[in-house]
């Protein structure tokens, strides 16, 4: 197989999910521009049927439809090949391999007419537009400069958020989009970087390297920030053929298959918990070992040439049935489920309509006042559930914050054992000497940090498991109260109409009766950019995540770390010097230093659990109070626009006479219109699937 067909796959399946989303996104709109028409135009005859909800959702979902891009957020270590990789994959030189890693500046690469840069700040200071010659000499720096600046725990460019790179390359025409992290290395500040990347991407490219299998940083980094998050890693370890090149004799085949064996099962085991999904192991399809560099050559001397050999083959199928088959189509399914809906509310509001117009304006009057019972009870089904969530909310914000002050006031008393995987190489003689003194501060210090870290992500892990179960919690609740909604809702559209609403028989999830405020609380629609699954995480509906960012953020490690540290190194240097010349066993310096380091610990953790308990208190509050106002707002609109739809209907009773034959004609063009437009949402998606087989 050559390159044409191993890369032209991917395009041509990449090439088909946009041309998908552009007709559904052309198929909303005309839905909007319908229902949006009929509600104008009826203001001269039996007034608006109030849809603004819908209008306003499928506006949303078309926007994100044709905005929608795959975005894939690449990590990994310093030297692990990840420009090379990113060359490799978008077929061009594009990421010169000489860039210093340490620049700490964020990527972003996107498709462009022209090749350009743009580096946006955090301040209010205006994006710059450069070159990409002029972004590479301004905003990269030499490694002795990135060296220093990070013993100083100084960024290199403190002003800058993040640079776009567009080029008008083909995989990025069709909707891909690249995020170049910064390397990940031992300063936590800098990995935070990405935190804020990592919910927002489909997928998580995590570049690793065969020579050095699964470092104690990587290990760290996947403990810390990916495990059990619920994330899509791929995980690639790169320079697999150096795996050869290191054997005293490259030819010898029995060798190289032992070598890459034990390889192989050194990755697996300390990668395999990540390639969970439900409860399925799918290790084969996250886990690749790759060449870029072949693969790179390959590219450049020769478009057709095979990548056979350089696992980009096996790779690249993975990552394109992910993207298309899996997070594309559930996508699309969302939207599907949006333009029913939208369908479906358009003809419940004729049906309800049409017995009422021959109404006079008393009798209108009189059944519109017999409902109103009714509408209290549906305001009281809105009040109970928001209560619930307030409950809810006090409670998981009150238990987390016990949670996490009650996990840190305990820190000290299993720090002695904790902390002996964190303390550097102790040589009291280093310390002693003053000129290797700041050496030794240093390296006391990034042991703390390591240490603080790992034991926040930790607790922070615990914490959103608690999280998640109470929005599934409402999510149950949401259902019930729905169900509750429907009933009344039914008994109004019955007291207008005089006639038995039908119940819906068929219980899939998208076709039940759930009034669409349930169907978003219980997560079975998202209209969040963020969550580009098109699912809702934890079940709730949104993102919640993305409120609460992250507990290292929102707790502010850094600040602990910057203080406890700053506390730590003076009484503990004191310590080490009161042991005097005579201590020159190491074993007896380490202890020396635990024991200092866990009293000084110990002195500071109320202080910390008083302070940032507050700061955990507030994040766990805000993600309840997103939620309730976004369910609240929803339940509210719907019923004003119920009450609306007859308030119209009364209004232009009372100044005009209807005609009635002209009220249908237009009622039914608008049904077959939306209907049309719905059968070409459902074509396209039945293609899309039909394609993928």
């Amino acid at each position: 197989m050559n390159l044409q067909t191993e890369n032209n796959n991917f395009m041509d399946d990449l090439e088909k999910v946009v041309q998908v989303r552009a007709e559904v996104s052309v198929s909303l709109d005309k839905i909007v521009d319908t229902i949006e028409t009929a509600e104008t135009s009826s203001e001269s005859s039996s007034g608006k049927l109030s849809l603004e909800r819908d209008i306003e959702d499928i506006k949303v979902a078309s926007k994100n439809l044709r905005e929608g891009v795959f975005r894939l957020l690449v990590l990994g270590d310093m030297k692990r090949g990840k420009s090379t990789f990113l060359n490799a994959l978008i077929g061009e030189r594009l990421l010169p391999s000489d860039v210093n890693p340490c620049t700490a500046v964020l990527t972003v690469l996107r498709y462009g007419a022209e090749k350009t840069v743009t580096v946006h700040f955090n301040n209010d200071k205006n994006p710059q537009r450069l070159d990409f010659d002029s972004f590479k000499h301004k905003y990269t720096i030499d490694p002795a400069e990135a060296k220093r600046l990070e013993e100083e725990k100084k960024p290199a460019f403190p002003d800058v958020s993040h640079a776009v790179v567009e080029y008008p390359l083909p995989l990025l025409e069709k909707g891909i989009e690249i995020i170049d992290s910064p390397g990940l290395n031992d300063t936590e500040a800098r990995n935070e970087l990405s935190l804020g990347y990592v919910n927002n991407c489909h997928a998580i490219l995590f570049v690793m390297r065969a020579s050095q299998p699964c470092t104690l940083g990587e290990r760290r980094y996947l403990e810390n920030y990916i495990k059990g998050r619920g994330l899509s890693v791929f995980f690639l370890i790169n320079a697999w053929d150096q795996v050869k090149e290191a054997l005293i004799d490259p030819d010898d085949e029995e060798e190289l298959q032992e070598a890459e064996e034990r390889l192989h099962k050194v990755f697996k085991a300390n990668l395999a918990e990540y390639c969970v999904v439900d409860g399925q192991d799918i290790y084969d399809e996250r886990v690749f070992a790759i060449s870029s560099i072949q693969a790179l050559r390959k590219r450049l001397k020769n478009p057709a040439a095979s990548l056979q050999g350089t696992g980009f083959t096996e790779f690249m199928q993975a990552l394109n049935t992910f993207l298309t088959r899996e997070r594309a189509v559930a996508e699309l399914r969302q939207v599907r489920t949006l333009a029913k809906l939208a369908c479906h509310h358009t003809k419940e509001a004729i049906e309800r309509r049409i017995p009422l117009l021959e109404q006079d304006v008393n009798q209108l009057r009189e059944k519109i006042d017999s409902v109103e019972p009714e509408f209290q009870k549906l305001k009281n089904i809105g009040d109970d559930f928001q209560q619930e969530i307030r409950n809810t909310r006090d409670n998981q914000a009150r238990s987390v914050s016990d949670s996490f002050r009650s996990y840190v006031l305990n820190l000290g008393n299993t720090f002695e054992t904790d902390f002996l995987r964190y303390q550097p190489e102790l040589n009291l003689f280093d310390f002693l000497n003053s000129g290797k003194r700041e050496a030794f501060n240093l390296a006391l210090q990034k042991a703390f940090e390591q240490y603080i870290t790992d034991k926040l992500s930790a607790w922070s892990l615990t914490a959103e498991e608690d999280i998640t179960a109470a929005f599934k919690e409402l999510s149950q609740s949401a259902a019930k109260y729905g169900a509750s909604y429907t009933q009344v809702t039914d008994s109004i559209t019955q007291k207008l109409t005089g006639e038995k609403v039908k119940i819906n028989s068929n219980n899939a999830a998208e076709e039940d009766n759930s009034p669409t405020w349930a169907k978003w609380a219980m997560g079975l629609l998202s209209l969040s950019r963020g969550n580009l699954a098109g699912f809702a995480m934890a079940g709730a509906g949104f993102d919640w995540k993305n409120i609460l960012l992250n507990y290292f953020t929102v707790i502010g490690v850094g600040g602990i770390i910057t203080a406890v540290t700053g506390i730590f190194l003076g009484p503990i240097g004191f310590a080490l010097l009161g042991l005097g010349i005579g201590v020159v066993q190491a074993d007896g310096a380490r202890k020396e230093l635990v024991k200092t380091a866990k009293k000084e610990l110990v002195k500071y953790l109320p202080q910390v659990a008083e302070e940032q308990s507050k700061n955990v208190y507030n994040a766990v509050k805000e993600c309840f109070d997103a939620y309730e106002q976004e369910v609240i707002q929803r339940i509210k609109d719907d019923i004003t626009a119920r009450k609306s739809e007859l308030d119209n209907l009364l209004k232009q009773k009372e100044s005009r006479e209807i005609n009635r034959d002209e009220e249908l004609k237009r009622f039914e063009v608008l049904e077959t219109d939306i209907f049309a437009q719905l059968q070409n949402i459902e074509s396209a998606y039945s293609n899309l699937l039909a394609y993928y087989g």
